[in-house]
């Protein structure tokens, strides 16, 4: 059986995944992913960067706007929701296109990670808890290093949960992809240089702090509360 390729395309913050995406999925007939822990969350537009309807350009995105603010989203139900999204794609004989921001939710996509049932310590969760986003970061980076580049740093619910894991199991496991599965992935790298990373990272965040605001506003006033905000990162943890 021929393997159903998936382009996954790779890259740092402001790299230009989205655009690249989105003229490869218009050249070769493709639909776009997204693999963002952020985007997911319906409402939060502006402060993640997600795409526009004009830019999309017409090409179908998905696993945008799927979860609500108000309530985490692991990336087990990522991977309930993205799996057969992936399938219905490839059935159509569409180029399935994933774009990433988040590397735990590329692995989770691509069976490069072995999700786990460990249940919730309560102890230690509390006892984490005392301590900042960059203080766990750092327990994380000596304890399981791998796992430590693949997360966000800021976010201290997901930093807490990972470091629940590798107490239980001593790191957050991985596997090599099962040999039976019907795709084959083929990444993109993009990696500009960086001083002109920065420096558009930088314009970009002046640029939408303005909407960024009145982004916030509008997601406090329908409940979402300042402590969630800053449990979702990005420019929101400020804002909070």
């Amino acid at each position: 059986m021929q393997l159903k390729k998936v382009l996954v395309i790779v890259g740092s913050t402001a790299s230009g995944k989205s655009a690249l995406a989105i003229r490869l999925a218009k050249k070769f007939n493709g639909e776009i992913i997204s693999a963002d822990s952020r985007q997911v969350y319906k409402g939060l537009d502006i402060g993640t960067g997600k795409v526009t309807k004009k830019e999309m350009q017409g090409i179908p995105h998905h696993m945008l706007d799927v979860a609500d603010p108000k309530k985490q989203f692991s990336a087990s139900e990522y991977k309930n929701l993205a799996d057969p999204t992936l399938r219905h794609i490839a059935v159509r004989d569409k180029l399935p296109i994933v774009v990433g921001g988040t590397g735990f939710y590329i692995d989770t996509l691509t069976n490069t990670v072995t999700l786990t049932d460990v249940g919730p310590n309560q102890t230690l969760r509390k006892n984490l808890g005392k301590k900042n986003a960059k203080e766990l970061f750092k327990i994380l980076q000596k304890k399981d290093p791998r796992r430590a580049k693949s997360i966000d740093p800021h976010n201290k619910v997901r930093l807490i949960r990972a470091l629940e894991i590798v107490e239980a199991l001593g790191h957050v496991p991985k596997c090599q992809p099962a040999t039976s599965t019907p795709y084959r992935f083929v990444y993109i790298g993009l990696k500009p240089d960086k001083k002109d990373l920065d420096e558009k990272i930088y314009q970009r965040l002046v640029a939408r702090i303005p909407g960024i605001i009145r982004e916030s506003k509008k997601l406090h006033n329908k409940g979402l509360t300042y402590k969630r905000m800053h449990e979702l990162g990005l420019e929101y943890r400020y804002i909070a």
